[in-house]
């Protein structure tokens, strides 16, 4: 790609700051360096948040072991080279190279911006797959941003300060009670991170001890984290039970309403706390495209990264149905998963530039090498390249794998840091819930309200 040129001027947009974007963007950034600075090219990325979360980090983020700002990369700072719109995009008509977004500019107005691109790669990932239970909209809590693994820190330590001020017993045992549903990394992960946080927080409160708190997690199929394989999974299953963590297999969340988690078993859990980590699903600007889509609403794609019969379009990650060359049985399409797109995302930087200049394009191939997660500190699971590993030794895997992959030296060197430091002292239990709501303390002092007063609840409903 070095020492070959552009014909004619080329207008990239890439829509997504996710694994894909990101990576897609920087690798035409390192390998088309010379026609960008020259106006030969231009790269744009629209992007709903000026930074890349890595979010593999977000449990650990959530227990405190990393700073909330070291899980995520500053896109300006990375893509200096190109053109950074923090927008939505709302509709793409690929026909004539028009794409609609909505800016932080024109939601003042109420309007919206159009952009007119050359070559398209649509990378704008996937949103939490939500069911219509009563009352989850109301009191369930996400995980897939860091402000939302933030934000559930925060909410834990301040069901434990709750639980140790009150002595009203039906508050106190609704507070200890986290349900967590979902099986899968993310919820796993989460609930094994922050478990852990919990029980080692306790030493601090005078009447709160490990044995009180309850930790749910509802799976609706037979088994968690299957992509481990059969064997870690049962390890896994029995390690959290050995922890008091029930887990209830074959079991789905019918209703949190009235701040009461009621199962398809039949149990109910009154609770302050519903996490919801039943998997995701494609990000919804896909269906607002003019591009093929298959029944599970992802883009149609080639195994070279193109969008399947459509000229100048590029998909990859969890919005793109990618084939999988390397499975043996026909049709098979390779998961969406980080492991994945980071990969994807290089191969469709080299596409573009290969197209550019009249090249044949390359084909993804990459066999699933395996995969790690972890159960909280110094515990965890990993199955690479077919070994299996269990306890410290995965957790270390999970770890210096992860660190390998988060991007830039300046991040690598302050997780690593962090590490280094969380080793040498004592975790910290500090929950800032008021920095949801950072200007309510002033607005009832501008309304002449003194912030104690029982009338008003500065931090919102908790």
């Amino acid at each position: 790609m070095r020492h070959g040129k552009v014909k004619e001027r080329a207008r990239i947009l890439v829509v997504g700051g996710g694994y894909v974007g990101m990576y897609t963007a920087l690798r035409l950034q390192r390998t088309m360096k010379h026609e960008l600075r020259r106006g030969e090219a231009e790269v744009t990325v629209v992007t709903p948040a000026p930074y890349m979360t890595y979010q593999p980090f977000l449990p650990e983020a959530a227990a405190g072991a990393i700073s909330p700002r070291h899980v995520v990369v500053p896109l300006r700072r990375v893509l200096d080279q190109c053109r950074i719109v923090v927008g939505e995009v709302t509709s793409i008509d690929h026909a004539h190279r028009t794409a609609t977004l909505t800016t932080l500019a024109t939601e003042e107005t109420g309007g919206t911006e159009k952009l007119t691109y050359d070559e398209l790669v649509l990378a704008p990932g996937s949103v939490s797959r939500t069911l219509p239970i009563p009352g989850l909209a109301d009191h369930g809590i996400g995980f897939k941003t860091v402000e939302e693994a933030i934000g559930l820190r925060n909410h834990v330590l301040e069901q434990m300060d709750i639980a140790s001020s009150t002595r009203d017993p039906g508050i106190r045992d609704a507070a200890l009670t986290f349900v967590f549903v979902g099986g899968g990394y993310a919820g796993v992960e989460a609930l094994g991170e922050l478990e852990d946080m919990a029980r080692y927080a306790t030493r601090y409160y005078h009447n709160v001890e490990p044995e009180d708190m309850k930790w749910i997690l509802v799976e609706a199929s037979d088994r968690i984290l299957p992509e481990v394989g059969e064997e870690l999974s049962r390890y896994t299953l029995t390690q959290l039970r050995r922890r008091n963590i029930q887990v209830l297999l074959r079991t789905r969340l019918e209703s949190c309403a009235d701040r009461v988690a009621v199962l398809s078993d039949g149990q109910r859990f009154p609770t302050r706390t519903i996490v919801w980590t039943a998997g995701v699903k494609p990000h919804p600007l896909l269906a607002a495209t003019d591009l093929p889509l298959n029944g599970r609403g992802r883009l149609k794609c080639t195994a070279q990264l193109t969008v399947e019969g459509v000229a100048h379009a590029w998909a990859a990650g969890d919005a793109a149905a990618v084939p999988d060359v390397t499975a043996a049985a026909p049709g098979s399409l390779t998961p969406p998963t980080a492991q994945h797109a980071l990969r994807q995302a290089r191969l469709l930087a080299d596409n573009i530039g290969h197209f550019l200049r009249g090249e044949p394009l390359e084909t993804y191939a990459h066999k699933h090498a395996g995969a790690v997660a972890s159960l909280g500190l110094h515990k965890g699971v990993a199955q690479i390249y077919g070994r299996k590993l269990k306890g410290y030794p995965a957790w270390f895997m999970h770890r210096a794998y992860h660190l390998s992959r988060v991007p830039t030296f300046n991040r690598k060197a302050r997780v690593l840091a962090e590490w280094i430091l969380a080793g040498l002292f004592q975790r910290e239990i500090v929950s800032l819930g008021s920095l949801e709501h950072p200007r309510a303390e002033f607005e009832l002092a501008a309304k002449g309200k003194h912030p104690l007063d029982p009338s008003t609840d500065p931090k919102g409903s908790s």
